[in-house]
């Protein structure tokens, strides 16, 4: 058993630090149907303030797993999508959503 789980010394614990991040697994989710703009991401995060989503959109561009485009229009249009290494995050947040889904979210009541 590795006695230091620490991000630089542990694979685990460094996935962790990443996933875990308030927003970022549903922002990889939502980037996962394809590339989307700034507005179209804050609303798929209801509650995620424009600072909050800018930061996590920068950190994830740092760590290579969002690509941001810019194309030269009036008005400027910017959009995200997910690099090779973001989608290789896509099966962890698919076991994220099947356990929510068995574990935590309760299945909808049946109209009468």
């Amino acid at each position: 058993m590795n006695e230091v789980h620490v991000g630089t010394y542990c694979s685990v614990a460094a996935t962790a630090e990443l996933v875990a991040t308030k927003w970022t697994p549903v922002i990889v989710h939502d980037l996962s149907e394809g590339p989307r703009r700034f507005t179209q991401l804050e609303r798929a995060c209801p509650g995620i303030s424009p600072r909050t989503l800018s930061e996590r959109l920068d950190m994830l561009e740092d760590q290579g797993i969002v690509l941001r485009r810019s194309y030269p229009e009036s008005p400027p249009r910017v959009e995200y999508e997910l690099t090779d290494k973001g989608r290789a995050l896509l099966p962890i947040i698919r076991e994220m959503r099947k356990f929510g889904h068995a574990w935590l979210i309760p299945e909808p009541v049946p109209s009468a």
